[in-house]
């Protein structure tokens, strides 16, 4: 697919940077706090309050650099103050500075995440994923390849937490298996790079959430959409996006249909 014609080429490169940017910045971090616990270890670390500091920290590194890089475009952070002006940008970036809080307070988890997306026209068209405690960083361009095929039966990842109603309909259509992760990226990403199969969500989520996820997993060739199939849109008035499939296309048709419950 064409990228559209408002997308610079270099906006896929500087969404890659920029997200391993914030993420070597909140790997260092949380690395000093555990240092500075000395003999207590991870053990010692406050993991709210390093959470939060990573929140704020990873934000200001995100949006000073791109009022630098790009400052004719509109900005979207979950850490930062809505801006009305963005409704009527073409550009949109949508970031997410850390997903996934909670694990990343919870040291040495790797199930986090830092999300940066560019939406253009309401469709995430260049953006980036960084799982910083795993050193790896997947983005639009180049794009990550198809995941490979898996054998056994399908995967299908949830919180583990709150696991939604829909996934175990999904898992039970299937004859699939539950697999818990932590972060909305952590876990589109699993389906990705080929370690889970099916990512459906409901229950609450907001477009930082997804945006930079979606946009990578349909570079993969992954199919993306709204639990009951229809269109993920972005920069709409409210962020408020509560649900969302990642999944393998060939399990696409049989896990939307799953999603709307089990036959009466």
């Amino acid at each position: 697919m064409a990228a559209p014609a408002s997308v610079i080429p270099d906006d896929h490169a500087l969404a890659a940077r920029l997200a391993t940017e914030a993420g070597r910045l909140l790997v260092d971090l949380r690395a000093r706090r555990v240092a500075e616990a000395g003999d207590a270890g991870p053990a010692g670390v406050d993991g709210r309050a390093l959470g939060d500091e990573g929140d704020r920290r990873a934000h200001e590194l995100l949006v000073a650099a791109l009022a630098e890089a790009r400052p004719d475009d509109a900005v979207l952070s979950e850490e930062g103050v809505a801006d009305p002006a963005r409704l009527t940008a073409q550009r949109v970036w949508i970031v997410d500075p850390l997903d996934g809080t909670r694990e990343y307070g919870e040291v040495p988890r790797d199930d986090w995440a830092v999300h940066v997306a560019l939406v253009v026209g309401g469709v995430p068209a260049a953006g980036a994923v960084a799982l910083p405690a795993r050193g790896l960083t997947l983005a639009t361009d180049p794009a990550p390849p198809p995941p490979p095929a898996h054998d056994g039966p399908p995967r299908v990842v949830v919180s583990r937490s709150r696991p939604p109603v829909e996934a175990g309909w999904v898992a039970d259509a299937l004859g699939g298996a539950l697999v818990t992760l932590g972060s909305a990226g952590a876990k589109a990403m699993a389906v990705v790079l080929g370690d889970v199969d099916v990512y459906p969500h409901s229950g609450g989520q907001y477009e930082w959430d997804s945006a930079a996820p979606v946009a990578v997993a349909a570079a993969a060739g992954l199919h993306v959409s709204r639990l009951d199939g229809s269109p993920l849109v972005y920069n709409r008035p409210d962020p408020y996006l509560p649900d969302l499939l990642v999944c393998r296309p060939e399990l696409a048709e049989a896990a939307i249909a799953a999603a709307r419950g089990p036959a009466s």
